[in-house]
């Protein structure tokens, strides 16, 4: 349940302009901790396959910095604390394995890093390889400098607020990007309202209210189909390795990011509109990671070999439009605007929340009669479903809300 008043951890995305020497620089950068990332994990590897079945620790790793810089001139031109945080992060790889391991769940062993799945490098602030040079009266002359790299400039289109704690260097495209995380953000409380609402998200509407408004889904990802399908048409006839490729994969990926850039958008203006008007925001808690599971065909016991139809082409249907909607960046930003507005947030669970009925509570599937209709079969109250099972998740959320104040 998210509830914030006191100061909380933000983090600030501002794109940088280097130079063309200096994004030279970047890449080099990024190549050099990529190969430290990736010599650090065959490490782990090779001690583990031995006999001995022995496990290197970061802190073995760490230690044995300082020996590969004087040994390696390419890797001492880089800062020694982000190389550190390099190690720290395959180090959590490896704990986020080891306890999926433990909980049972599917483990994915950690793996090496591509050119093209390496693209972020971290530092801790005002260190000898990183500091953070902000300056409120002057946005436009604000620097981040870079060991290795010299003062990069940075598009600083808003204030700063909080103490930066950590710098990272983000690669998205052909555009380079700092981040800073800040503990201590202060919160900004909205004044009160007073008014409570529930909130059913779905595919149809990005968001249906108690009562009664409906946020839209565009479908994103649908409208920009055609130029996706052109693009992939494209990069499918360009010969592996040719520079005509390289710049294919950057055209598709760079439509990519526009669907997500306006995905972001579009869940940033629906979250803060609920935010601005509402006291308390009852949601459903969704699985969304399994609901978008893929159907898994079972094996025709009459016909072997054959399997049996399992409608995997609609589940795979289903699936694309749950990810289009982005309900998970939905929720994750109506949480972190909630808890700087001083809002409640509150989970409830979801099933049965679209099948019963808000007028008598009677719950079974016939009252569901259509995708938007509802027509309970013991009352005869009829309402539109997204907003009949929004009422039902306003009213759980309160009830929650209660118990938890006893």
């Amino acid at each position: 349940m998210a509830r914030g008043r006191g100061p909380v951890r933000r983090t600030f995305k501002f794109q940088l302009r280097p130079t063309s020497r200096q994004a030279g620089s970047l890449v080099a950068m990024l190549k050099d901790h990529r190969d430290l990332y990736n010599a650090a994990l065959q490490e782990r590897r090779d001690a583990y396959a031995h006999p001995s079945r022995t496990r290197i620790t970061y802190g073995d790793q760490s230690a044995q910095l300082k020996e590969i810089r004087a040994y390696d001139p390419d890797q001492a031109r880089w800062s020694f604390s982000s190389q550190q945080a390099t190690l720290r992060r395959l180090n959590l790889a490896f704990q986020a394995f080891f306890r999926r391991v433990t909980s049972g769940e599917t483990p994915g062993y950690p793996r090496f890093k591509g050119a093209g799945r390496f693209d972020t490098v971290t530092w801790p602030v005002d260190n000898d390889g990183c500091t953070w040079d902000s300056q409120p009266e002057h946005p436009t002359q604000t620097f981040v400098r870079l060991q290795g790299v010299g003062h990069v400039k940075v598009n600083q289109h808003r204030r700063v607020r909080g103490t930066v704690k950590t710098v990272s260097v983000k690669r998205e495209g052909r555009r380079w990007y700092v981040l800073l995380s800040c503990d201590g953000v202060p919160a900004e409380p909205l004044p009160t309202t007073g008014a409570v609402v529930g909130v059913d998200v779905g595919i149809a509407s990005l968001a249906t209210t108690s009562d009664g408004r409906h946020y839209g889904n565009p479908r994103l990802l649908e409208r920009a189909a055609g130029r996706l399908a052109a693009a992939q048409r494209d990069l499918s006839r360009k010969k592996r390795g040719s520079k005509r490729r390289r710049k294919a994969v950057a055209r598709v990926a760079g439509l990519h990011r526009k669907v997500a850039r306006q995905r972001a958008d579009l869940a940033h203006k629906t979250a803060l509109g609920l935010v601005r008007d509402h006291d308390l925001i009852a949601h459903e808690t969704l699985n969304i990671k399994g609901m978008a599971r893929r159907a898994n065909a079972k094996p025709d016991p009459d016909s072997p070999g054959a399997f049996l139809p399992n409608g995997q082409a609609a589940k795979s249907g289903l699936n694309r439009s749950i990810h289009n909607a982005g309900w998970g960046v939905f929720l994750g930003i109506l949480h972190a605007k909630a808890e700087s507005a001083g809002r409640t947030v509150i989970p409830v669970p979801a099933p049965h929340t679209s099948r019963t009925c808000a007028e008598c509570g009677h719950c079974a599937a016939e009252n569901r009669t259509t995708q938007a209709a509802f027509a309970c079969v013991a009352c005869g109250h009829t309402a539109h479903a997204d907003v009949n099972a929004a009422v039902n998740i306003l009213r759980a959320g309160l009830a929650r809300q209660v118990a938890q104040a006893a």
